[in-house]
């Protein structure tokens, strides 16, 4: 099962590619797609847009992991990351790939066994659980591959609970 994991977000949006065969799960690609500041949002929205249906169109995954929000004080960053998944959402729909989407704590209790693990943990799980010569850097983009972690190891989890 090949899928792709992303962490919105408005300046830094994390990507990864995982695929999952047998008890293997290897990174295919990540990184981290950046916008710049000053720019008008809906320009940054648009190229936020193009990267994920060039992603799409490049590795053909079966489904598309979405970590949801936190939505924290600031409501002016919850409505540019709404706004962020709401055009990564209108990508799947527009290439016909199927988005779930995990909650942070969720993903974190998934790749680390501890749902308040930091960012550092979850680097360090990323690159065990998905072979990787060196943590995944930025953050972003390591929280990407965690959430593809999730979706790519789903149905195995769940036949395996029953």
């Amino acid at each position: 099962m090949r899928v792709v994991g992303v962490d919105p977000g408005l300046a830094a949006c994390g990507y990864g590619v995982v695929e999952a065969a047998g008890p293997k799960t290897r990174a295919l690609a990540y990184g981290c797609w950046l916008t710049e500041a000053g720019v008008p949002v809906e320009v940054r929205l648009g190229e936020l847009f193009l990267a994920l249906t060039d992603l799409l169109a490049e590795h053909e995954p079966e489904g598309v992991a979405l970590e949801e929000s936190f939505v924290g004080r600031d409501a002016r960053t919850a409505l540019s990351v709404g706004q962020v998944r709401g055009t990564l959402l209108v990508a799947c729909a527009k290439a016909g790939v199927p988005c779930i989407e995990y909650s942070p704590a969720t993903v974190k209790q998934a790749v680390c066994g501890y749902g308040r693990a930091d960012k550092a943990q979850v680097q360090r799980m990323a690159k065990a659980l998905l072979g990787l010569e060196k943590a995944p850097t930025p953050t972003h983009a390591a929280d990407a591959l965690a959430v593809a972690f999730c979706l790519a190891t789903a149905p195995t989890l769940l036949r395996l609970a029953g």
